[in-house]
């Protein structure tokens, strides 16, 4: 199979969502997450987020799950992206992968990879995909 990229920018909502007694004992936050996707991704998503900051400056993790519905170079459907990432002191180490077997529509089979960047304030994905 070959490995194809999408790229463009999106727009997230982050929302502060009520905890659970245990996710606030241990300093836990969560959010809900809306994102409008364009480029070779033309689509919006919603999921949730649970992250934590550490008391050292620029340190920090999260997980998530989105559900993305929309087009991918022009195939309509849609998918689950899970996330697990941390920053430490400053420094990004990103893990966000399509949940296998997600993929509803013309995206049945779709796998791959997503990696975020943010410059001035803007977000951007490159997705590396592949379709069975």
């Amino acid at each position: 199979m070959t490995s194809t990229q999408a790229n463009g920018a999106f727009e997230v909502k982050l929302n502060p969502e009520p905890l659970s007694g245990v996710a606030e004992g241990a300093g836990l936050g969560r959010m809900s997450l809306d994102k409008t996707f364009h480029g070779d991704l033309v689509a919006t998503s919603r999921g949730e987020m649970l992250a934590f900051r550490s008391s050292e400056p620029g340190s920090a993790g999260y997980v998530a799950m989105e559900k993305v519905t929309g087009t991918l170079h022009g195939r309509d459907g849609s998918f689950v992206l899970q996330h697990s990432s941390t920053m430490t002191r400053g420094v990004p180490e990103q893990s966000i992968s399509v949940v296998p077997d997600s993929g509803t529509g013309e995206l049945v089979g779709l796998l791959g990879r997503m990696v975020i960047s943010i410059a001035e304030g803007q977000h951007s994905y490159a997705f590396d995909y592949t379709l069975a």
